[in-house]
């Protein structure tokens, strides 16, 4: 180590990845002082996030602390493990002191607002499949959010990245599609498909996404994706559509009396050709609709207002590099929130049941009271 120059030390650490390159660092001092230089970074951050090759998202980046800081808190995910448990003595996890209905209407906070501007926002938003990368995009703020008065504030919170129609192929200039080219699997027809899975196995095991969310108020930056599908949909709503979800379950303590949020990232491909052998023709999958929405525990989508000031407390959250923890929690508050469900299901029989019973009581009393009446006479 002690015979090789510093330009060859770099030169070798260049070749690196995120993890591999903060493991060297940790190997001598001559090593962890080269380890700091923004360049690696750089290099492993346009690797990891193709978003991130703009000049525009450079001086982002660098604006927010640099590379070494955007890596170390986008390449790790959300984790939090403060999922609260369904009471079954209560039909919603709301407590006493809030009133339900001042999170899902219009807020008039205008410090609240000021602290959580659209504009504040950027989405760094990249697609992999098979480590190779599918599609790119960058957002400047939220879209169709002008006015600090406007429907964006009192409406649900939608970000839509594209949404293209497989039935008006005019219309859908700069499509993403996915085929044999890019190792997707050759499936002879839909009817296969339905019997094996082979196509929907090979699409869950090979998509990566990334959401990035950046604040250059507050020069923070968090991962609001889980890399890898949470769960879908195959065949839905059509024989031709899979439906894909990621996502990542953010605290929100000083949004919501349920304390956690659900970050909803869905991806739509459809099937445009399913190739033959034969013929040599290729099976093509095209992405049709990639959005993000916010909601609370009981399904409800959040305002703008509300998911603004969600993904502001986020930004500060805690996250972890293990994956199957990551997973754990996502799962926690999918069965808690099935609970919830199932628990307001049941409250909603038993006041059912006691509406009957007592009408049926009331109705009875009125007969006796009736045929006593008439008994007189």
């Amino acid at each position: 180590m002690a015979s090789l120059s510093a330009d060859i030390l770099h030169d070798i650490l260049k070749r690196l990845d995120g993890a591999a390159l903060a493991r060297a660092g940790c190997a001598c001092a001559e090593l962890r002082d080269i380890s700091k230089e923004e360049e690696l970074w750089e290099n492993v951050c346009r690797s990891m996030w193709p978003s991130t090759n703009h000049d525009d998202v450079r001086s982002l980046i660098i604006s927010v602390g640099g590379f070494r800081k955007f890596y170390a808190d986008c390449s790790t995910l959300i984790l939090n493990k403060d999922v609260p448990s369904v009471q079954t003595n209560k039909t919603n996890l709301f407590a006493e002191e809030w009133d339900e209905s001042d999170y899902y209407h219009y807020f008039n906070g205008t410090d609240e607002l000021e602290k959580a501007l659209p504009s504040d926002f950027v989405s760094l938003i990249d697609i992999q499949y098979k480590d190779r990368a599918l599609y790119s995009d960058i957002i400047w703020g939220i879209p169709s959010s002008d006015g600090a008065n406007g429907w964006f504030y009192n409406c649900p919170f939608r970000i839509d990245v594209f949404h293209h129609s497989p039935e008006n192929d005019d219309n859908n200039d700069g499509e993403v599609f996915l085929s044999t080219i890019n190792d997707l699997p050759s499936v002879p027809s839909l009817e296969q498909e339905r019997k094996d899975g082979k196509l929907w196995r090979d699409l869950n095991d090979g998509i990566k996404l990334s959401w990035i969310m950046v604040n250059r108020k507050m020069k923070l930056a968090v991962n609001l994706s889980s890399w890898h599908p949470l769960g879908g949909q195959r065949h839905w709503p059509t024989d031709t559509d899979f439906v894909l979800r990621f996502g990542s379950v953010l605290p929100a303590k000083e949004v919501l009396p349920c304390q956690v949020a659900k970050c909803i990232l869905l991806m739509k491909f459809h099937v445009t050709n399913t190739g033959s052998e034969e013929t040599g023709e290729p099976s093509t999958l095209a992405l049709t609709e990639l959005n993000m929405q916010i909601e609370d525990m009981e399904g409800v989508h959040l305002n703008g207002h509300r998911s603004l000031l969600v993904l502001k407390e986020a930004l500060s959250c805690h996250r972890s590099r293990n994956y199957s923890e990551v997973l754990d929690s996502c799962h926690s508050y999918l069965r808690v929130q099935s609970e919830l469900k199932e628990e307001k299901i049941r409250s909603e029989c038993r006041f059912d049941t006691l509406c009957l019973v007592g009408g049926i009581t009331v109705f009875a009393a009125l007969c006796v009271m009736c045929y006593r009446k008439f008994d007189r006479f």
